[in-house]
């Protein structure tokens, strides 16, 4: 009897150890994600510069992904662009090329210059009543 009760609270005692090694090892996890948070800020300060589909050279068109020279001849030519969105609607990249480079492109329009006003000159019949 006594090696039947002895055998009981060693069993007893080896799972409630395995009990708590389980509970250690789902309590790791949970503390993990919090050492994970100093690489977020160094994304969030990595800018992507965006490619304004206007003015950029044919060769600097051609590194996005899927623009090859044949098309950014076809965007340079195509030239200018109200939206980025041209490319699509006027058929000058495929919609699955477009989807890959439109978080890196832009369309920025000209700044309007404002033309010097031209001095109106009189007219023939306000000479004549003067």
């Amino acid at each position: 009897m006594k090696k039947l009760a002895t055998l009981l609270a060693v069993s007893l005692i080896a799972l409630a150890g395995a009990a708590a090694a389980q509970a250690d090892k789902k309590a790791a996890p949970a503390a993990a994600p919090a050492k994970k948070e100093a690489p977020a800020p160094a994304a969030a300060e990595k800018k992507v510069e965006l490619m304004d589909i206007n003015t950029a050279s044919e060769k600097e068109l051609a590194t996005l992904k899927g623009v090859g020279e044949v098309r950014a001849k076809a965007i340079v030519k195509g030239r200018p662009y109200k939206g980025k969105n041209e490319l699509l609607d006027k058929k000058i990249v495929p919609e699955n090329v477009y989807n890959d480079i439109k978080e890196l492109i832009i369309a920025k329009q000209p700044e309007k210059k404002e033309e010097p006003k031209k001095e109106e000159k009189p007219k023939k019949d306000d000479k004549a009543k003067k």
